[in-house]
């Protein structure tokens, strides 16, 4: 499908983000902070490109101080890499050098936030990639679906059948075997079964379990009160990293739909549609505005062009989508 695009809007967004790269590298050069004035004042666009593109790297910042420790050491070192454009008098060389600037800056960026995933791959057996699905057979017969974006552990030693879910989706559709239970650890929360197909999902706030046929127990003893809450065909738990537990009913065929790259939403939070839609987009999608991330959402959407299902979610909910940089794009409301 042809992207519209602003020519004017699309270049205030180019310029902003290296004005944001040229303020924070040198605050203290008044001559910078005129010229950064001076085109503020030029356009409105200018206004409102300037706005998002400082908004956009605020939220992303959030993602990185829980495991900055481990990658600060290469950002400092790399950090004198990033050009001034207007050290040079030659306007031209000058935005060459903010394009470079811009491509180094990109690419810190990258290391910073795929950092955390570099880590859990080497913990893993088997992972996927953006929009890849990946079917496992273990050991004892039992078949693992990966959804995209997710990571396993396998371990099986001594009799006992353990998965490690470390990042992402799972579903599992496991061989009966009543002498040894099949176990899967999403953190301190854990769900065993004997035979039986279910889905795990590991978020921000906690683990997902539903289950579309057999029985399984959620267990978790780190949280608030000791949890072992049990499960039948069509239901489902939300256990919050604090023990809280929602339960709700699933409708039939509504469990795992991304096995059919389907995204099924029932009166969902955009954040949780948008959640799943980031799995099959090789970027960043932000939301810029919170209470449009509350607003709820129901529809099917296809997952084999996750750009087209979130402008369909868009125009559904009146926001306006915009792409800043060929792997951020900015979701607000109108």
């Amino acid at each position: 499908m042809k992207r519209h695009t602003d020519p004017i809007r699309d270049k205030a967004s180019k310029e902003a983000t290296g004005w944001l790269i040229l303020l924070q590298e040198d605050p203290d050069d008044m001559e910078v902070a005129q010229q950064f004035q001076d085109w503020c004042n030029a356009s409105p666009a200018h206004l409102v490109a300037w706005e998002e593109t400082r908004h956009a790297a605020g939220l992303m910042a959030q993602g990185v101080p829980r495991h900055a420790g481990r990658w600060q050491p290469f950002l400092s070192a790399s950090r004198d890499a990033v050009a001034h454009p207007v050290a040079s008098n030659d306007n031209r060389r000058g935005w060459r050098r903010v394009l470079g600037g811009l491509a180094i800056a990109a690419s810190l960026l990258v290391a910073v936030m795929a950092g955390p995933g570099i880590v859990i791959d080497f913990q893993a057996d088997y992972s996927t990639q953006t929009a890849e699905t990946r079917a496992i057979v273990l050991a004892d017969q039992s078949v693992v679906m990966l959804a995209p974006q997710s990571a396993i552990r396998v371990r099986f030693e001594g009799g006992e059948r353990q998965i490690d879910l470390l990042r992402g989706e799972a579903f599992f559709e496991v061989t009966p075997d009543e002498r040894h239970p099949f176990r899967v650890s999403s953190d301190s929360i854990d769900v065993t079964v004997l035979g039986t197909g279910f889905d795990v999902r590991r978020g921000e706030n906690g683990t997902d379990v539903a289950v579309e046929h057999g029985l399984v127990r959620v267990d978790m003893e780190d949280g608030e009160a000791p949890l072992a809450d049990m499960l039948t065909a069509g239901q489902r738990a939300r256990v919050s990293w604090a023990g809280d537990v929602v339960r709700d009913d699933v409708p039939d065929g509504q469990i795992a739909t991304w096995r059919h790259q389907q995204l099924i939403a029932q009166d969902q939070p955009l954040s949780t549609v948008i959640d799943g839609l980031r799995r099959y987009y090789p970027g960043t999608i932000l939301i810029t505005d919170a209470a449009l991330a509350r607003r709820p959402v129901t529809g099917v959407y296809h997952l084999a062009d996750p750009l087209a299902a979130l402008r369909g979610i868009a125009r559904a909910q009146n926001a306006v989508i915009r792409q800043v940089t060929p792997w951020v794009i900015l979701v607000s409301a109108s």
